[in-house]
C-alpha cells in the first residue's frame, strides 16, 4: 500500500533534483512530498543516500510504531536522529565549539 512520504533536502545534485520530481512533487525548494509504495521508496531513498555529496537529506514515512512515523537521514547534518527506548528523538550537534563558560551566549568580552 502506499504511503505519505516527505523528503527534505539541502544542497543536492541537480541530476537527483530531476529523480525526486519524477515521483513527488517540490511544493517548496528542498522539500519532496509524494504518495509512495515502499518500493519505489527504498529505491529513491537508495539513489539520495548514493549521491548525497556535500548536502543533507531526511526522509519521513508512516510506521507502524509509536510515533506513527519513522525516519532516516543521509549526508553532513547538524541534527542526529537517536533511539531512545524506541522513540526517535534528535540531538543537537552543533557546527561550532560552544563559547566560553564566562561569555554564556558568545558575545565578546566587554
Amino acid at each position: 500500500m502506499a504511503n505519505m512520504t516527505i523528503i527534505a533536502t539541502t544542497a543536492i545534485p541537480g541530476h537527483l533534483r530531476g529523480a525526486l520530481t519524477r515521483w513527488m512533487t517540490e511544493p517548496m525548494p528542498g522539500l519532496y512530498v509524494g504518495t509512495l509504495s515502499a518500493r519505489v521508496r527504498t529505491e529513491l531513498w537508495s539513489a539520495v543516500a548514493a549521491t548525497i555529496n556535500d548536502g543533507a537529506a531526511l526522509l519521513l514515512h508512516p510506521d507502524d510504531n509509536e510515533q506513527g512515523f519513522t525516519l532516516h537521514t543521509a549526508g553532513q547534518r547538524r541534527r542526529t536522529p537517536i533511539d531512545l527506548d524506541g522513540l526517535t528523538l534528535i540531538a543537537l550537534n552543533p557546527s561550532e565549539p560552544e563559547p566560553a563558560a564566562d561569555h554564556p551566549r558568545g558575545d565578546p568580552p566587554a
